[in-house]
C-alpha cells in the first residue's frame, strides 16, 4: 500500500528538482548540440586568436608602431583586450540568434520544454548559461595566445575572462530579446550580424581609441556593450588609466543592459509559450 506514495513522492521530488534547477537541463541539451559542432567550434578557437594577434601584430602593428604605439603602449597591447572581447560579443550574438529562432520556430525545443516544469525565464537564463560554455573556452584560448606572445600581465589577462561573460550576457540577453519577437524568418535575421556587430565593432573603439573617430560617429561607441568592456579589458591587461567613475560607468552599463534584456526575453518567452 506504500508503494504509490513512494512513487508520488519520488515524482514531486523530480519535480521540485525541475522547478530548482530547470536552467540546468536547458544547459545540457544545448550542450550536446555543440558537441556535434565541437570540431569546427575548436578550429575557429585555436586559429582566431593566433591569425588575429599575427596578422595585426606583424602587420597593422609595425605601421602604427612607428609613431610609438597608442596611448604609451604598443599596438598589440592595445588592441588585444578588444580582440577577446569583440570575440565574445560576437559568438553570443550569432549563438543567440538562429539558436534561439530555432528553439520556438524550427525544432519547437522551447515548446517542448514548457511542457515540463522548466519555466520560460529558466528557459532564457539557461541558454544565455550554454552560451557561455562556448564564450569562455574561445577566451581562454585567446589568453593563452596572449601568455605566449607575452602580451600585457598574465594575470590581468585573466580578468577578461569575467569581463567577456558579463559581455557576452549583455549582448546575448539583447539579442534574445528581439530574436524571440520574431515569427517568422525572412532574412531578418542577419540584420543582425551586418547591420548591429560588425557596425559596433568597427566603431567602438576596438581598433583605434574612440576618441579618433569623427564627434559625429562617437556616440555609437558610448552606447556600445564592446566599447565599454574594451575598456575594462584595457584597464585590466594593461593598467589603462580608467578612473573609479568611469569603472563603475562601464560597469553599470555592462549590468544594466544584461538585467533590461533578461526582463525583455523572459517576458517575451511567457507571451510565446503560454498564450
Amino acid at each position: 500500500m506504500s508503494a504509490p506514495h513512494a512513487v508520488d513522492a519520488g515524482r514531486a521530488a523530480d519535480v521540485g528538482r525541475v522547478r530548482l534547477l530547470g536552467w540546468w537541463a536547458v544547459v545540457e541539451y544545448r550542450v550536446r548540440i555543440l558537441r556535434a559542432f565541437f570540431p569546427s567550434i575548436l578550429m575557429a578557437a585555436v586559429g582566431s586568436p593566433i591569425l588575429y594577434l599575427l596578422g595585426l601584430g606583424a602587420g597593422l602593428g609595425v605601421l602604427v608602431d612607428d609613431g610609438k604605439g597608442i596611448a604609451g603602449v604598443d599596438y598589440l597591447t592595445f588592441v588585444a583586450p578588444a580582440l577577446v572581447m569583440a570575440t565574445a560579443m560576437q559568438t553570443s550574438a550569432q549563438e543567440n540568434t538562429f539558436g534561439v529562432f530555432g528553439g520556438f520556430k524550427w525544432s519547437n525545443a522551447f515548446t517542448s520544454m514548457r511542457l515540463t516544469p522548466i519555466s520560460p525565464a529558466q528557459m532564457a537564463f539557461g541558454f544565455q548559461v550554454s552560451v557561455l560554455a562556448r564564450v569562455v573556452p574561445v577566451m581562454g584560448f585567446y589568453i593563452l595566445a596572449l601568455w605566449i606572445f607575452r602580451i600585457g600581465d598574465p594575470l590581468g589577462a585573466l580578468v577578461l575572462v569575467p569581463i567577456g561573460a558579463l559581455l557576452s550576457l549583455a549582448a546575448g540577453f539583447a539579442v534574445m530579446a528581439w530574436v524571440s519577437t520574431q515569427k517568422d524568418e525572412r532574412g531578418q535575421l542577419s540584420f543582425i550580424d551586418r547591420f548591429v556587430i560588425v557596425p559596433l565593432t568597427l566603431f567602438s573603439g576596438t581598433y583605434f581609441p574612440l576618441e579618433t573617430l569623427p564627434g559625429y560617429l562617437q556616440p555609437i561607441g558610448w552606447i556600445s556593450p564592446l566599447w565599454h568592456a574594451s575598456e575594462l579589458g584595457r584597464g585590466a591587461l594593461y593598467g589603462a588609466p580608467i578612473g573609479a567613475t568611469m569603472t563603475a560607468v562601464h560597469l553599470g552599463f555592462l549590468v544594466t543592459l544584461a538585467a533590461v534584456g533578461c526582463w525583455l526575453s523572459v517576458r517575451t518567452f511567457r507571451r510565446r509559450l503560454d498564450d
